[in-house]
């Protein structure tokens, strides 16, 4: 008889893990509390894969062997909790497809700047020939690939949520970027809470396996001190390379990795700004620990394009240059897009607030910003943080008027900078609609 493997959530991971469990002989049922999208829905029926949506039906649910769950599903949800309580195994998707895969991983987590380096690094690996997927919350499902393609490396980038559901996933190379407060919600309000998830990238790993970690974040620095990661543990930071890992000697980023550094002028990186020389370098050292050649290193990171959404320079308007980082969805994005602004700014700002402390960017709104654009159905906290600051501050209710309101704050040498530091729920789908919308208007004008 076949075991039963039920899915919650029938989105890209869910789909994908209904594929795979079809292909290795599972009974398998998927349930969505929603709508399923219709591009998700024909895949099911082609298959005839068994679904149900706006509902969990909870006597099929809990007749499962395993369940494979949706990473946007918390812990708490009733139907997980009673799961739970019956001893039915609970896993994501990653968990379920590296079960099932012998490919090498590169896994990439951080609050920020997670999927810059993940394309950063699977681009290194695409250049160099190599044969490679692209997984997690980026590319396709992770389960949908293993099931129906034979990669040899996969580059995963992880949120903590999908960490939270790893039980036996072991990364060949783990990458951790930062950790700034960034979920709180679903971790209890601790801080430690988090950090923990954070570091279940570097579990199950080995004395064969790689861990790279930036030792200029405070955060992780400290808990590096306070653990003992049996892996190989490889710092990188914009002070003097380490024996093993990287750093920056006159502007020269330095890798030392096994007797051939790897060196390449900062000015040279085709992203710039100090949060992207750190993602280069996290991406630059996972393409030593593979074995890539130094010129195919420094010819991915001289000419990668950059991610949608994330400091996109979108288009030039009479000499004032449109930048789109609708990605940045809370302050500390914020703050690295901010950081990187050379011009005077027009600021466009706003949306659903998950707390935000905006003091934190007291000092960067009024060294860069010349004008505050805010973008959100309630803009009351923004206004009261900056009025003071002697800044124009607009309020707007459509990115429409958004843009065309900094249009006319900004003048000729200037920049419009949208980073709302904020979710986009209020008036948009998702962040990719926010992003879309504000190129339109800007095209629009």
């Amino acid at each position: 008889m076949a075991k039963k493997l039920v899915i919650l959530g029938a989105a890209e991971s869910g789909v994908g893990a209904a594929i795979l469990g079809v292909k290795l002989g599972y009974q398998v049922f998927v349930s969505d509390k929603g709508t399923i999208r219709e591009k998700y829905r024909r895949e099911l029926d082609e298959r005839s894969i068994l679904f149900e949506e706006g509902q969990h039906s909870e006597e099929v649910i809990l007749a499962a062997d395993l369940v494979v769950k949706s990473p946007g599903i918390p812990e708490k949800a009733p139907i997980i909790v009673k799961l739970k309580e019956k001893g039915i195994p609970v896993i994501s998707e990653i968990e379920f497809a590296g079960r099932h895969t012998s490919a090498k991983k590169i896994c990439i987590t951080g609050s920020n700047g997670k999927t810059t380096t993940t394309l950063l690094t699977y681009d290194i690996l695409k250049r160099a020939g190599l044969n490679v997927g692209l997984a997690g919350n980026v590319g396709q499902s992770l389960a949908w690939q293993v099931a129906e393609k034979d990669y040899d490396y996969y580059v995963i980038e992880l949120s903590s949520f999908q960490l939270d559901g790893m039980i036996e996933f072991k990364a060949d190379v783990a990458i951790l970027l930062n950790i700034t407060p960034d979920h709180l919600d679903r971790y209890e309000y601790k801080m430690q809470n988090y950090i923990d998830s954070k570091f279940r990238i570097a579990q199950n790993q080995g004395p064969n396996d790689v861990f790279i970690y930036c030792a200029d974040d405070p955060v992780v620095g400290y808990e590096m001190t306070m653990r003992q990661l049996p892996a190989r543990c490889v710092p990188f930071g914009l002070g003097k390379p380490p024996v093993c890992g990287a750093g920056i000697i006159n502007n020269e980023i330095i890798i030392n990795w096994e007797q051939n550094p790897f060196t390449m002028s900062i000015f040279d990186l085709s992203l710039q700004g100090k949060h992207n020389t750190y993602n280069s370098m996290a991406a630059g050292i996972a393409g030593k620990v593979v074995e890539i050649r130094n010129e195919k290193i420094r010819e991915s990171l001289s000419g990668f394009e950059g991610v949608e959404h994330r400091l996109e320079r979108f288009l030039r308007v009479h000499g004032i240059e449109f930048i789109n980082d609708s990605k940045a969805t809370n302050i500390n994005s914020t703050w690295y897009a901010l950081e990187s602004m050379t011009m005077p700014t027009v600021w466009i700002v706003g949306g659903v607030d998950k707390g935000n402390d905006y003091s934190e960017l007291m000092d960067l709104v009024k060294a860069k910003v010349k004008a505050i654009v805010c973008l959100g159905v309630d803009n009351t906290k923004i206004v009261e943080a900056f009025k003071n600051t002697g800044i124009d501050i607009v309020e707007t209710r459509s990115m429409a008027d958004a843009v065309r309101s900094a249009y006319y704050l900004a003048k000729n040498g200037d920049a419009v900078l949208l980073s709302p530091a904020c979710a986009s729920f209020d008036l948009f789908e998702n962040y990719e609609d926010r992003g879309r919308q504000f190129k339109n208007a800007v095209r629009d004008l």
